[in-house]
């Protein structure tokens, strides 16, 4: 009796975990149209190649990397753009959800000196040169990893930009004056994508 009550236990158990598992991202993302990849073409469609040491490119992003655990900076590194860079961004925005008509905005950086091409993980502070931009919360915001809410994965895509100029401050206000200072001088770019999930028994939003 007391083994078919641990089986029925078991079953139950992993049933009860299969369920909770998050499904994965929509096959559209409602906001793929707005990317600052998307809107942001680079001249001569040039490709910058974007990884992290935290996940695969469509991994999961590990929660000490979210804001439900820790807000690590996961690290990030790029190849080197065309001649002529003089200046790096970043932009990270989840396409999967939408606010104010737009991908919510997690994170921006600036006038990343061209001779850089790597952010070391756990990163509290931008290098020397370089400023954080605008996010959901307003201008000048650090990193903001994922707080995915219940229901399928979320995709955050961590954009890298060669620019051919250097960011004046007005430009860090908003995104819309970001997009508007970075158009038009884009020489190469590139991302990688992970997946953001809920951390277990919670349910938020961004």
């Amino acid at each position: 009796m007391k083994r078919k009550l641990l089986t029925t236990s078991l079953i139950a158990t992993v049933a009860a975990t299969v369920a909770s598992a998050q499904q994965p991202p929509p096959a559209t993302e409602v906001g793929a149209s707005k990317l600052a990849l998307v809107n942001l073409p680079a001249k001569g469609s040039a490709k910058l190649t974007v990884s992290t040491p935290a996940f695969k490119p469509g991994g999961d992003i590990p929660f000490e990397n979210t804001q439900y655990r820790g807000n690590v900076f996961p690290g990030l590194s790029w190849t080197a753009g065309p001649a002529g860079t003089k200046s790096y961004a970043i932009i990270m925005q989840d396409a999967d959800a939408m606010r104010a008509d737009m991908p919510i905005l997690h994170w921006t950086m600036v006038n990343i000196p061209a001779t850089t091409t790597k952010l070391d993980a756990g990163m509290t502070e931008p290098p020397a040169g370089a400023q954080n931009g605008p996010n959901i919360r307003g201008p000048d915001h650090p990193y903001m990893g994922p707080r995915t809410p219940a229901g399928p994965k979320h995709r955050y895509h961590l954009q890298v930009f060669a620019l051919d100029t250097t960011l004046p401050d007005d430009a860090r206000a908003t995104y819309d004056a970001l997009i508007a200072g970075m158009k038009g001088h884009v020489l190469a770019s590139g991302e990688v994508v992970g997946l953001g999930q809920v951390a277990p028994s919670t349910g938020s939003e961004e």
